[in-house]
């Protein structure tokens, strides 16, 4: 295992910037994978931890249905359809998610948190679908 991810010098505090929480964030996924019960292990849980209070804290989210939040979050980092799409695979299905003729898949997600940064749990609420005509 290469020595950058066996062990780190940086002590971990709260993260209070962007740049704390992308150096976070890359270090977590670098050791991801740690054997339970390492060092390495207690070093992820704790920046799974500090990562999870930043994001509470950094966004204030309203209190929208998932596919509302998804709308929000696009707009936000400048997204469109065709970016879920390059994310997801399948536009025609995107589409229908976002005109809330279909709901959201595990995968979409699952995709759609990591990369509009939405907490799992906002995703899976239940929200209605417009009955087709």
């Amino acid at each position: 295992m290469d020595k950058m991810i066996q062990e780190t010098e940086k002590k971990w505090f709260l993260l209070e910037t962007e740049a704390d929480y992308k150096d976070a964030t890359s270090r977590y996924e670098q050791i991801k994978y740690a054997e339970k019960g390492s060092e390495l292990h207690r070093e992820k849980m704790l920046l799974g931890h500090l990562i999870a209070e930043y994001e509470k804290r950094l966004w204030d989210l309203p209190d929208v249905d998932p596919v509302e939040m998804i709308k929000i979050r696009m707009e936000d980092f400048g997204y469109n359809a065709s970016t879920l799409a390059k994310v997801y695979g399948d536009r025609g299905t995107i589409s229908k998610v976002l005109n809330y003729k279909q709901s959201l898949s595990l995968t979409m997600i699952r995709k759609f948190s990591q990369l509009l940064k939405i907490p799992v749990e906002w995703l899976i609420r239940e929200y209605p679908l417009k009955k087709a005509v």
